[in-house]
C-alpha cells in the first residue's frame, strides 16, 4: 500500500507556493566584474561603519578584518 507516493510532489508544490525562491540567480543587469566592484565597495563601507562603531565602544575585540580591502584585486 503506497500512501506516501505523492509526498515529493506535494512538498514541491508547498515550497513553490511559499515564495517561489527557486530563482536564486538575480538578473540585475551587471557583469560579473561590475558586481564584484559593487560588492567590494559595500563590504568596505560595512567594515568602515563597523570599525567606527567599535572605536566608540573601546572594546578592541574585532579580529580578522585586515584582508577585506584586497578582495577586488584577487582573480
Amino acid at each position: 500500500m503506497t500512501l506516501r507516493g505523492n509526498q515529493r510532489d506535494r512538498d514541491r508544490e508547498r515550497a513553490q507556493s511559499r515564495g517561489g525562491s527557486k530563482n536564486k540567480q538575480k538578473d540585475d543587469g551587471l557583469t560579473p566584474e561590475q558586481r564584484r566592484e559593487r560588492d567590494a565597495k559595500a563590504l568596505q563601507e560595512k567594515t568602515a561603519k563597523k570599525a567606527a562603531q567599535g572605536a566608540g565602544a573601546g572594546g578592541g575585540g574585532g579580529g580578522g578584518g585586515g584582508d577585506a580591502g584586497n578582495q577586488s584585486n584577487k582573480k
